[in-house]
């Protein structure tokens, strides 16, 4: 008998031990991955809520305390770090009715958006005021019931399939528009940039369904000479680029030069995020470019990031992508809950087309490939990456000016650009290994730094003279180090971004072009100010200015059997205007 109980005894510490040794790893796993959430909160005429409690509890694990965040100006709200699973949001104010949204999945690696409803506590005593409706009373009294506190106990009817109010959340969301006023390039020197010539462009985001949202933006310019437009459609089927997948759709026209010659271009893109597992998640795009002046060059452009999250603070990535053009931006994120920023980032797809290039009489697009592999660890508020990269570009665009207007430059090989005097000139291939540190960090609400150290190839004067262009520029390594910094004066409204990327030696092509356009790192000294106005008018207004290469710095002048040139490999620019958002 004794035997038989310590048998049974041993059976179950050594089933206790299983449990525990098998529940360990998914234990680790539940700790290691974690999701976020965002939320807005709103009156029932739309207007953000300031100051509102929202507490935030666990329905799977009771023991767990609930997390309480406060809303900020614009009625929002952030959580980050927090365990995958269902929740159950609360939302408190003064002067308002308590609410409830249940059943809030949080899941690994992705960002949850709430968005909640308050309703004044005077709304239900204003409908006891009415005067007695002569319809017939509802029989069923169970669907009456009382809520929130014992202090204020208003009246409500639960109403099923209401459709005028079912959908409450689709009406919190109204569609957002913008206006912009500018003159200036982004990049001059290249056909495939929107001229230097004052302009309008405006951008308007809609609502479609419960989830989609279609963005829809374009401009035109006022020269009579050369006159030009473009349009883009950006299409969210899940309303985050984060959680699917996303469209976009640019076509482009513009009259370049005296001689009736037209621009047209067309950029097609389908990019999209892919869970695999709760660790790692695929991003990817591939994008179908045809840029045309008389004749017509085509590319498909291709990018694919995996990226594993190693532990809470280590994650890392590979990239395998074309590489990018001098001054691409960065892939656009809509995931703030204003707008404002889609709106934004869709302005810039107009300006998305690689360099158009020319040789030997044919048009070729600036392009190539880019491997990256690279490490990213959080830091306080911030992140340290460090990545090594591989860059095989087959066509290196090189701007430059020739003497006079440049119109002495054979057209066979230079592209002239009307708008600025310049050129851009097919500088042949570049084979280079690199590699990139760069620390970001927010140092407080209103400041943040961002510090970039590269090593890589770029093509340099060589010691030839009198010769082709191509055949006098070789590829040689180089340093460069650069610093962003971004701050904003509370009171003013003021938004002002300066920074200075230096390089060492000579060199007439971008380094770490991937690098520059991942942490916006332009050459040299660049300035850009964004000043909000005094409400004069309906919707936000804004006064930008962006200057580029301040001191002029890195302006190359060689003697070739073409002609004297200037090669610039950043242009001193300016762009500025105002802009609305409404």
């Amino acid at each position: 008998m004794t035997q038989t109980r310590l048998r049974n005894l041993g059976s179950w510490v050594l089933a206790g031990m299983c449990l525990c040794v098998a529940s360990y790893p998914a234990a680790a796993q539940m700790k290691s991955a974690s999701g976020k959430i965002a939320g807005v909160v709103n009156d029932t005429s739309g207007v953000p809520q300031l100051g509102a409690t929202v507490e935030l509890v666990p329905e799977l694990l009771a023991s767990t305390a609930p997390i309480d965040f406060l809303t900020n100006t614009q009625g929002v709200f952030r959580g980050e770090k927090l365990s995958p699973g269902l929740y159950t949001v609360r939302v408190t104010l003064a002067g308002f009715l308590p609410t409830l949204e249940q059943h809030v999945r949080v899941t690994a690696h992705l960002t949850t958006v709430v968005r909640v409803q308050l309703e004044s506590m005077f709304a239900s005593l204003d409908q006891l005021r009415r005067a007695p409706s002569m319809n017939t009373v509802e029989s069923d009294d169970w669907k009456w019931v009382l809520r929130s506190a014992a202090a204020t106990r208003p009246i409500l009817q639960w109403v099923e399939e209401d459709p005028n109010t079912a959908n409450l959340d689709a009406r919190a969301i109204r569609p957002r528009a913008r206006l912009e006023f500018t003159d200036g390039a982004r990049r001059p020197g290249s056909a495939s940039n929107l001229p230097a010539a004052p302009a309008t462009a405006f951008a308007y985001d809609q609502q479609i369904g419960e989830t989609g949202r279609l963005i829809f933006a374009g401009q035109m310019n006022y020269l009579d000479s050369a006159p030009g437009g473009a349009i883009a459609t950006v299409w969210l089927p899940s309303g985050s680029i984060g959680k699917g997948s996303h469209s976009t759709l640019v076509l482009r026209e513009a009259k370049v030069g005296l001689e009736g010659q037209t621009f047209r271009g067309v950029r097609m893109e389908q990019a999209g995020t892919i869970g695999l597992g709760d660790r790692t998640k695929l991003q990817y795009s591939g994008e179908y470019v045809m840029v045309g002046l008389g004749k017509a060059a085509t590319s498909i452009r291709p990018r694919v990031e995996l990226d594993t999250r190693l532990s809470d603070v280590w994650r890392a990535a590979m990239i395998f992508s074309e590489q990018p053009g001098a001054g691409a931006t960065t892939p656009m994120e809509f995931e703030d809950l204003d707008s404002g920023g889609a709106l934004a980032a869709s302005l810039n797809e107009l300006d998305s087309f690689p360099a158009l290039l020319w040789r030997a009489g044919r048009p070729e697009l600036e392009g190539g490939w880019h491997e990256e592999i690279s490490a990213e660890r959080k830091l306080g508020h911030g992140e340290l990456q460090i990545a090594g990269f591989h860059d095989d570009n087959r066509h290196v665009a090189v701007y430059g000016r020739g003497t006079g207007s440049g119109n002495d430059l054979p057209t066979s090989d230079y592209l002239p650009d009307p708008f600025s005097s310049s050129f851009a000139y097919d500088g042949g291939s570049l084979n280079t290994w690199g590699a990139r540190v760069a620390i970001r960090e927010k140092l407080s609400d209103d400041l943040e730094m961002a510090v970039v150290y590269a090593f890589a190839g770029a093509l340099t004067p060589s010691e030839l003279a009198d010769g082709a262009l191509r055949d006098m520029l070789r590829q040689s390594m180089h340093n460069s180090v650069g610093a962003n910094m971004t701050a904003k004066i509370p009171r003013s409204g003021t938004k002002v971004s300066v920074g200075y990327k230096w390089v060492s030696g000579v060199t007439v092509s971008r380094l770490d072009t991937f690098g520059d356009s991942l942490y916006q790192m332009d050459p040299y000294l660049h300035l850009g100010i964004r000043q909000a106005l005094p409400k004069f008018a309906p919707g936000r207004w804004q006064a930008t200015a962006n200057c580029d290469n301040v001191l002029a710095q890195g302006y190359v002048s060689m003697n070739t059997q073409d002609g004297r040139t200037v090669l610039v490999p950043a242009f001193r620019t300016f762009r500025g205007g105002l802009s609305v958002q409404f």
